[in-house]
């Protein structure tokens, strides 16, 4: 399952999803660019499978003038960058929905290790003794159910590793649906540096 059939399932998946959300895509679009000047998407250098970089979709949350390559829980105060209408994309995950695209290109998967920064090296070295490294990173994983931004990076690297570990259809399957609940209840996000 882990090789070929996963990766089927995220091609169907990531195509069916870019057509049933295009209509969330195209307005989310529009009103990026009506409220505050800049690129639709965000693109960023991350880590992927077998520590391979490539270039992450998202939609763009933040002002132009953020910092570059800084994860948004390390910034000192996030909240004056963030756009209006990227705080509303960022509590419900829809900033996310491009990366159907990047799951559609083979660079992730629908389930796995969120991709890191390049920089995040102590998190890339966890993942790399323990195995996380070496599977493709994903739109959601065991990490985001279990406390998303409020993890401290061992217990982040730990659960990736026991994903990678035992990758199963059923697994997948509840970590999927896990998502949708934990997405509704904003669960474990964390705006600004975490003390």
């Amino acid at each position: 399952y882990r090789n070929c059939i996963k990766r089927i399932i995220d091609i169907i998946m990531s195509f069916l999803g870019i057509i049933v959300l295009s209509p969330v895509l195209i307005v989310l679009s529009i009103f990026i660019k009506m409220t505050s000047p800049g690129p639709v998407l965000f693109k960023q250098e991350r880590v992927g499978k077998n520590n391979k970089n490539f270039k992450i979709y998202k939609f763009r949350s933040m002002r132009t003038d953020t910092p570059k390559d800084v994860p948004t829980h390390m910034l000192e105060d996030p909240e004056q960058y963030i756009t209006k209408i990227g705080k509303f994309m960022r509590k419900t995950s829809l900033d996310e929905l491009p990366q159907l695209f990047n799951i559609l290109k083979g660079e992730m998967s629908v389930i796995g290790p969120r991709p890191s920064l390049p920089n995040q090296y102590d998190l890339n070295e966890l993942r790399n003794k323990n195995g996380a490294s070496s599977i493709r990173p994903g739109l959601t994983g065991l990490a985001q159910i279990s406390g998303r931004d409020e993890l401290e990076i061992e217990v982040k690297a730990n659960l990736d590793g026991e994903y990678a570990m035992e990758i199963t259809l059923f697994k997948d399957i509840k970590l999927f649906f896990s998502t949708i609940l934990s997405v509704i209840r904003s669960d474990g996000i964390k705006e600004g540096k975490i003390e």
